[in-house]
């Protein structure tokens, strides 16, 4: 099945993307894993725009419609044990009417809880983190290189965690 990136945004906006020629690629920094997964405790990185509704401002829409080649660089924790009905979604290019229906579809909290319980994985990180994923057009990553990704690798590190599931939208 196709995918149309664009399917969610104002035609002129998704004209001026779909004209526009994407940048090359970068490799991808894989890192072989150190022990067996039933050993592993395991983060999950999620770019789904997710926020706790009653505790974390959603991300910057307002600035992103105002200014199209830019998207909302930070981050939001998400605890494990966070209830399906605390979560808010805000990302411009994705439906996330099934999402707010069950978050495990782009953060499998209960999935990974189920995988340790059962010993297929040594365990779950006690916290999360959620990105909105569209970083602009051509993608602006600096923010994530060089502080983002830092702030949530240590984080992660804090934990004990020894593999992150990234869940791409």
């Amino acid at each position: 099945m196709p995918v149309d990136s664009f399917k969610f945004l104002p035609r002129l906006i998704a004209a001026f993307y779909q004209m526009q020629t994407p940048p090359a690629p970068q490799p991808i920094p894989w890192m072989p894993l150190r022990q067996p997964l039933t050993k592993c405790t395991i983060g999950l990185v999620t770019s789904a725009g997710l926020y706790l509704r009653q505790t974390q401002p959603p991300f910057d829409l307002a600035r992103e419609q105002a200014q199209p080649t830019w998207g909302d660089p930070t981050y939001r924790a998400i605890p494990l044990e966070t209830p399906q009905e605390a979560f808010g979604l805000a990302h411009l290019h994705l439906n996330g009417a099934d999402i707010l229906q069950d978050v495990n579809i782009v953060l499998p909290l209960q999935r990974l809880q189920e995988l340790a319980a059962a010993g297929e994985i040594g365990g779950v990180a006690a916290e999360h983190y959620s990105f909105m994923g569209y970083q602009g057009f051509p993608p602006q990553t600096t923010a994530w290189v060089e502080v983002y990704g830092p702030q949530v690798a240590a984080r992660f590190l804090q934990q004990g965690v020894a593999c992150v599931l990234l869940t791409p939208t």
